[in-house]
């Protein structure tokens, strides 16, 4: 069963969201605090029930702590790891563009302004998840299945069909099952939008792909006033690549134009 996690401090809210999600058949966890959120994850991530997790609708402005901030601790908390590409979707009273901005750069994959229609998050969340499914029958329909004997970035953390991406900076691996991207035999630790950026620059290594292009690669509403966005998000992809191999130039900046993973 589809399982979201919830955490906002409105009952009215809340309960609204909740009978939206039972309509679907979904399952709803609500949390109205900060505090609570990380003990939540971490007993989820012992469990059998870890990968029924399918999103996380955060409230930015909760009592006890700030969302963005906790989005930032679910992504890089080591003991929840195994949860840190599950998609989170922001509730934000705050319209300003920075801080629009500063959610997704914190590895947030989309927001919703309050006011909003609990039909149009439901909406979003599925938008998410088909973007994932078809990005992923994209790289399987790009690529070569890449086996044991073969991948030397196997191991007993891969399970399933390993996907196989050659371009100038060497070979990549990418584990649709899991979300996994590897580099030189090296995993990366992406949030989701980065991993959706690098995948869609893998897909077409020649090709310059402008800043709205990317942004339309990674959510169903684009606002282009955020396609700047882009921009930190390469830098910390950037950041990623350069623990692995600081002498590669991986991604290539073409002035005016946008990104590329091989010189256009």
């Amino acid at each position: 069963m589809t399982h979201i996690l919830l955490v906002e401090d409105d009952p009215a809210i809340a309960m609204s969201l909740k009978v939206t999600c039972k309509r679907e058949g979904w399952q709803i966890t609500w949390l109205d605090n900060a505090s609570s959120v990380l003990p939540f994850l971490r007993n989820l991530h012992n469990s059998a029930e870890a990968q029924d997790l399918s999103a996380i609708i955060l409230d930015v402005g909760l009592p006890d702590g700030d969302g963005l901030s906790l989005c930032q601790q679910i992504r890089h908390t080591p003991d929840i790891n195994g949860l840190k590409d599950i998609p989170i979707i922001f509730l934000t009273a705050r319209s300003d563009e920075v801080d629009r901005i500063l959610g997704l750069e914190m590895g947030g994959d989309d927001y919703c302004a309050k006011p909003f229609s609990p039909r149009e998050l439901v909406a979003r969340l599925k938008a998410i998840w088909r973007r994932e499914q078809l990005l992923s029958q994209s790289s399987t329909s790009h690529t070569t299945e890449a086996s044991d004997t073969t991948n030397p970035a196997s191991s007993n953390t891969m399970s399933g069909q390993a996907l196989t991406f050659e371009c100038q900076s060497g070979i990549w691996y990418y584990q649709p099952l899991n979300y996994s991207l590897m580099w030189q035999e090296q995993k990366l630790e992406l949030s989701n939008t980065e991993r959706k950026i690098l995948l869609t620059l893998l897909k077409a290594p020649n090709q310059v792909f402008s800043r709205e292009q990317l942004l339309g690669a990674v959510s169903d509403y684009p606002d282009h006033r955020l396609a700047r966005t882009i921009d930190s998000h390469i830098k910390s992809i950037r950041k990623q690549l350069a623990t692995v191999d600081a002498s590669i130039d991986v991604i290539h900046t073409h002035r005016g134009l946008g990104y590329a993973l091989c010189p256009a």
